[in-house]
């Protein structure tokens, strides 16, 4: 039977304390080796990429919603915790309308190398500070064709909260991992095969349909930061820098819709993909 929690104190749900505490979970979340799924679609998401959950907290209302997976949580032992909305509000930090939370087990990270085995389009995220801004880059590589992302050391969490919901469960889906150091990974990159790519506003950077129209067999395509975009490091790292062709006295996009613009008109077109 599931454990009902009266008091936002009670310590079996250390894990859902302060989820709105962005610097708090940042650093909570990788020592504890958790990450939280929130939704009922991004928690069977999570299930359905093999990741392991340790305990499970909703409203009452949302047991009947996730009667198969309280019913798959007993028999296996793991936690399932309900609580009226005040009591789950206190305890997380907000109002919990999407109805159910779990803490899963982190999965361990792969390596650059094993991660991009195969890939012939990969994103690179280098920097990128706004969690909501990565998890629509993680929904567009998904929904476009993208083989992989890699995120460089100082890139937001994929896994935290936010990233997760805004990817809508995808980030579970495409392969990721950190690439480090870096930009000393470009060579990496290279060494694996990869022509490398930098969405920049440079004098010299090609057209988006110049690059689509004759794309390398392998391409790592690498993000900027909100705001400053890339690192001089980095453009000069990389094989060649590239535009999106725009009007309307538009010089730039967000990070996430140049992202998904780009992996539209780069996706792989063959039939045999």
């Amino acid at each position: 039977m599931p454990t009902r929690i009266e008091d936002a104190a009670d310590p079996r749900v250390v894990d859902y304390v302060g989820l709105t505490d962005v610097a708090l979970r940042r650093r909570t979340e990788p020592e504890r080796g958790l990450y939280i799924a929130e939704s009922e679609k991004v928690i069977r998401r999570a299930l359905a990429a093999g990741h392991r959950p340790r305990s499970y907290l909703m409203a009452e209302r949302w047991l009947a919603d996730l009667a198969d997976v309280v019913e798959r949580a007993e028999a296996d032992g793991i936690p399932v915790f309900v609580g009226d909305h005040a009591v789950i509000e206190r305890l997380t930090g907000f109002h919990l309308h999407r109805g159910a939370l779990a803490a899963m087990h982190r999965p361990t990270v792969p390596t650059v190398a094993d991660t991009v085995d195969g890939a012939r389009r990969v994103l690179v995220l280098e920097d990128i500070v706004d969690h909501t801004n990565v998890g629509a880059v993680f929904r567009s590589a998904a929904a476009l064709g993208m083989d992989a992302v890699l995120v460089t050391p100082r890139c937001a969490d994929p896994l935290y909260r936010r990233a997760v919901r805004v990817s809508m469960g995808t980030v579970f889906q495409v392969p990721w991992t950190r690439i480090d150091p870096w930009p000393a990974g470009v060579e990496a990159l290279r060494g694996l095969g990869f022509t490398t790519a930098a969405l920049a506003l440079e004098e010299e950077s090609r057209s988006l349909d110049e690059l689509a129209a004759d794309p390398p067999e392998r391409l790592a395509l690498v993000l900027g930061t909100e705001g400053d975009g890339l690192s001089r490091r980095t453009i000069a790292a990389v094989d060649l820098t590239v535009r999106i062709p725009m009007g309307g006295g538009v010089d730039s996009l967000n990070v996430a819709a140049a992202g998904a613009v780009a992996a539209w008109a780069l996706r792989v077109r063959d039939a045999s993909r």
